[in-house]
């Protein structure tokens, strides 16, 4: 039965892509100088207080049952899972080749959608999805060098090594961004996004000092020498606060209205921001080709959000 959604249903999860496209011209700010996972624990940490302090504000006597933290704890491995691989992925990868997580994240979450919710495989979610993919394969082929797919570390044996272990990463994470979203859905419509978010991302803090300390003990970095400048601590604070407690907040409320597999087309909308972005603050360009990749993707973010009875 077709059902009128409210506004918050796309603005949320489209939000979201919005705040994640940002990374983009934040990591060239400068936030490279924090070794990757250690910078995916300060993002953590920092969004998992910001969002702590407002659930406490909001439900200060809240308790839930030990088989309820367990669910709220497997979400922080996938959280876990995911920023780890993500930003190991992107260090040991082109950008062509980092694009993996933008294509193949919404891909994975259909079908997980389907096969572990039961969730509809409507012909206007199939199409808007195909649309939306396709848009956002010819807005990485007009933004990326994709002749550079050997690892981008010199084209030798190691090269290849290193970039496919990078690939793998990178699949790995959106695998991980998608069990995060299918089976955060069910606590979100129980919950809210507002409680699902938060202890799923406090519950990945202690995960994440873990990979922290390891990858110090094993790269040999030197966390003393990190000068904190303006622009980083701007960009870890965007990291923190922006791009994960009010982004992932932001994802989350998209699943109180809709299925997984109709928020997840949003995540097309990223890599478009991000050049966007590039385009207004750090004079790059865009062509031809970006302007309609944007616009099939947009048709098929449109498809699949006012399909009715999703």
């Amino acid at each position: 039965m077709s059902r009128r959604l409210p506004a918050i249903a796309p603005v949320a999860p489209l939000g979201a892509a919005v705040l994640w496209g940002g990374m983009y011209v934040v990591s060239r700010w400068g936030f490279e100088a924090i070794p990757p996972v250690t910078l995916a624990f300060l993002r953590v940490l920092l969004g998992g207080v910001v969002l702590l302090l407002v659930v406490r504000l909001r439900e200060p006597t809240r308790s839930f049952s030990r088989a309820e933290w367990s669910r709220f704890a497997l979400l922080g491995v996938w959280v876990a899972v995911t920023l780890a691989t993500q930003f190991l992925g992107t260090a040991l990868t082109t950008a062509s080749q980092g694009s993996l997580l933008t294509v193949l994240t919404p891909v994975f979450t259909l079908a997980l959608g389907v096969a572990l919710l039961d969730e509809s495989l409507s012909r206007a979610k199939v199409v808007g999805t195909g649309l939306a993919l396709a848009g956002t394969l010819v807005v990485v082929a007009a933004t990326t060098d994709l002749g550079t797919l050997d690892g981008g570390a010199g084209g030798g044996s190691l090269g290849g090594t290193v970039g496919g272990l990078g690939v793998l990463a990178l699949l790995l994470a959106s695998l991980g961004w998608a069990l995060y979203t299918v089976q955060g859905a069910p606590l979100v419509r129980r919950y809210g996004a507002l409680t699902t978010a938060t202890y799923s991302t406090l519950f990945a803090v202690p995960l994440l000092a873990v990979g922290a300390g390891v990858e110090v003990v094993t790269t040999g970095a030197d966390l003393g020498a990190i000068s904190w400048t303006p622009a980083l601590l701007a960009a870890v604070g965007y990291l923190g606060v922006a791009s994960t407690a009010l982004a992932w907040y932001l994802w989350y409320k998209g699943l109180e209205y809709v299925d997984s597999g109709t928020v997840a087309v949003f995540f097309f909308a990223q890599p478009v921001v991000g050049t966007v972005l590039g385009v207004l603050l750090l004079d790059e360009q865009a062509g031809p080709a970006f302007l309609l990749g944007g616009a099939v993707m947009a048709v098929g973010i449109y498809v699949v959000s006012s399909a009715r009875g999703e």
